[in-house]
């Protein structure tokens, strides 16, 4: 495929088998005929990965310039493991490759590391092709630790630069009744809860046209509020073009008088759904009406058989002037758990470019 335009490149090879995962893998096993659907379905039901793995993210991430290719294993059982790599050229003549929410990799640590040893020479062999200069492959797995066989990459920090996701999150337990997910929150979450309801604070879902223009004007107040820069309607209107037909989300709006004080963007995938983006204003805040919110998400989320409430962005331990720290308060206050995965982690090809491409990210943050 003539990879001369990097915005559509690839944007049609979906993941196919490329070697093999264990001593029984088959390697001229016939391939699905619909091999995103196989995939799909193989991340959707595992608990180690997430949706920037599925097609529908993918086809997301094709309309802001990245490219794709698959690295899948194939054992008698179907899928072993594998990755969807992106593809982005951060130069004219550099590029480079990122898996979020994976590699995706078998349990048992020894198939582990055979997988994720295939993966890596499938991109080695796709990098030898590439037209220009691979400035490095940069990873986000959802584990908790770094296994033992991986090898050579750096560590980097969060918000290093802003092709980063959060390390650190925030879940809520969901399998209990709704009770018990009441009890385990603090007490001021669980109170203020209360006096949303008692005002009078509904929950509703919208993402119509309306919905999308309220979304966006609370979402940009409240970045503005906290110092974020926020994404361009055009980013959103996209992503909820994508997720609806699948039923993978939905916005959310907490109202008061008829007024949207807060809203969520959630994903649902798997056995999560994910607070995504959203935000609240600053009018009748005395209504407490985020918190509300929130629970009915819960309850949404439960409803729907998800087991887990992602928050999605927590600041990370003992970092005191970290910029999330006030929204990490209020999330803190729904109880759950914190989860703290292994580090956005980059193996380095070209040490020039990746200098380059660390020297664009640092001007950038400027």
């Amino acid at each position: 495929m003539d990879d001369s335009n990097p915005a559509v490149a690839d944007h049609a090879a979906a993941p196919q088998s490329s070697g093999q995962a264990s001593s029984q893998a088959e390697q001229a096993r016939p391939s699905s005929p619909d091999p995103w659907a196989e995939w799909d379905a193989f991340v959707e039901g595992r608990p180690d990965t997430g949706f920037m793995q599925s097609s529908w993210w993918i086809d997301f991430r094709s309309f802001y310039g990245f490219a794709h290719f698959g690295a899948t294993l194939k054992d008698e059982n179907g899928i072993a493991g594998g990755a969807v790599v992106l593809k982005f050229w951060h130069t004219e003549d550099s590029c480079f490759y990122y898996i979020q929410d994976g590699p995706v990799l078998p349990g048992d640590e020894s198939e582990g590391q055979a997988v994720f040893q295939a993966v890596l020479g499938v991109i080695e062999e796709r990098r030898k092709t590439e037209p220009g200069v691979v400035s490095h492959l940069r990873i986000e797995p959802r584990w908790p630790r770094v296994p033992d066989f991986v090898r050579g990459f750096l560590s980097v920090p969060p918000l290093a630069d802003h092709y980063l996701e959060a390390r650190d999150t925030r879940c809520i337990d969901l399998r209990p009744c709704e009770s018990a997910i009441l009890a385990q929150m603090k007490p001021k979450g669980r109170y203020n809860i209360g006096v949303a309801r008692r005002h009078g604070v509904s929950v509703v879902e919208d993402t119509s046209e309306k919905g999308l223009a309220d979304f966006q004007s609370i979402y940009e107040e409240t970045a503005a509020r906290q110092g974020m820069q926020a994404k361009p309607a055009d980013y959103f209107q996209t992503l909820v073009s994508l997720f609806s037909p699948s039923n993978h989300g939905s916005i959310f709006f907490a109202e008061y008088q008829g007024v949207r004080l807060a809203t969520a963007l959630v994903v649902y995938f798997g056995r999560r759904a994910t607070y995504f983006f959203g935000g609240s204003r600053t009018l009748n805040r005395q209504v407490m009406a985020p918190y509300l919110m929130h629970f009915e998400v819960m309850r949404k989320a439960k409803a729907l058989g998800h087991e887990w409430y992602d928050l999605w962005g927590i600041a990370p331990t003992n970092e005191p002037n970290h910029p999330w720290l006030n929204f990490t308060a209020f999330k803190a206050k729904f109880g759950g758990e914190e989860v703290h995965l292994a580090p956005t982690l980059d193996l380095v090809f070209d040490t020039a470019a990746y200098d380059r491409y660390r020297a664009i990210e640092n001007s950038t943050d400027d």
